[in-house]
């Protein structure tokens, strides 16, 4: 008998997520044989290699940014999703041929400054579609089709809008297993939604995989302005920048903070803008209180973390001690940039190693006893 997980339930909504919540001890010892059989199955992965020409941290994360999704026209349904707060974003719905009510449904959740237009966002969601899964990826607040919607800018907490997103997703599929997927801060998002609501979230989620996750904010804000980080510092605080001031919906929720914004880099940004228009007293606070680092711990979903030791924005040691939390399988590897892994040919029916370590992850059956069902 194949067990993709067991089931948690849902819970309040804040500014953040929900209140911490604690697992009881028979919560986690029901997901025990899931938990054993994908980390065995994570064992099985092949080792990533670098494309020749792409062996350098900074070469890995550019290639993963300029790969283009457009060998994937886009076919999505999109699916307005009213928030917590009154708010509103957008989800775009992949339905594969063939997709029955209990074959699996991932949501994806984009980086920062991307969307569902993402390449990363577009490769994993098609591979997925051709290994039978349905998929949502889902637009943060104002972000692709949500710019212009949402009267609130998006940010690395916004842990009940995921929930939120997934509550939907969960109502469409009644017993399909479901899991999230969560690049960079979208991953953030998703280990402080699972890790602070361990017992209310929908029982159809099932597994999470996280890429390059960013838990401690501060820490990796700091990071960027140090030595060729500082680039991309530049590059987030010009990209924010310059989509703030087209969106109008945003410009008129807090034009004197707009009129007021220079920002130099991420942390002048949070500062002079995000941290402010959603209430924290310092950009400090903003970062303390939006980290999964925090209640990481209380994760039970079944997940897997990838990341490498040369990302250049977020530090590998920030994520080596997870591999001491029972629930989360972490894979890093020596090379791949931040949600890069452009690989050398021949492992794979492409270059894309992290996309079908996802597909691995999210399409393989465990029985009740941890061992993976062929």
């Amino acid at each position: 008998m194949t067990d993709w997980g067991d089931p948690s339930s849902a819970g309040r909504s804040s500014r953040l997520g929900g209140s911490p919540s604690k697992p009881d001890a028979k919560t986690y010892r029901t997901r025990a044989g899931a938990i054993d059989g994908l980390h065995h199955i994570v064992e099985r992965f092949p080792p990533f290699r670098p494309h020749g020409l792409l062996r350098n941290g900074h070469i890995q994360t550019m290639a993963g940014i300029v790969q283009s999704g457009n060998r994937f026209p886009y076919r999505a349904t999109p699916l307005e999703i009213r928030l917590p707060d009154g708010d509103v974003t957008v989800m775009h719905e992949d339905r594969p041929f063939g997709w029955r009510p209990t074959s699996p449904t991932a949501v994806l959740v984009h980086g920062l400054t991307g969307c569902h237009r993402s390449p990363y966002m577009v490769h994993a969601a098609a591979r997925l579609n051709d290994a039978g899964v349905r998929t949502f990826r889902l637009d943060m607040r104002s972000c692709g089709a949500a710019e212009g919607l949402s009267r609130m800018p998006y940010h690395a907490g916004c842990s009940d809008d995921l929930l939120a997103a997934l509550r939907v997703v969960a109502k469409r599929c009644p017993v399909s297993p479901i899991s999230v997927i969560g690049y960079s801060i979208g991953g953030n998002v998703a280990l402080k939604m699972a890790g602070e609501n361990p017992l209310r979230l929908p029982p159809q989620l099932r597994r999470m995989v996280v890429v390059s996750p960013p838990i401690d904010l501060q820490h990796c804000v700091d990071r960027l302005s140090r030595g060729l980080a500082r680039f991309y510092d530049r590059y987030l605080a010009m990209t924010h920048h310059r989509h703030l001031l087209r969106t109008q919906l945003l410009v008129r929720h807090a034009p004197n903070l707009v009129a007021a914004l220079r920002p130099r880099g991420q942390r002048g940004f949070d500062a002079g803008y995000t941290s402010t228009v959603w209430g924290f007293e310092s950009v400090e606070q903003f970062y303390q209180e939006t980290s999964s680092c925090h209640v990481v711990g209380n994760v039970r979903v079944p997940t897997l973390l990838i990341a490498s030791r040369d990302d250049p924005l977020v530090p590998y040691q920030l994520l080596e001690p997870l591999t001491s939390q029972p629930a989360i399988s972490v894979h890093l590897s020596d090379h791949g940039g931040h949600l890069g892994f452009i690989g050398r040919a021949g492992a794979d029916d492409d270059r894309r190693w992290l996309d079908w370590r996802i597909v691995d992850f999210i399409t393989a059956a465990v029985n009740r006893a941890g061992v993976m069902v062929a």
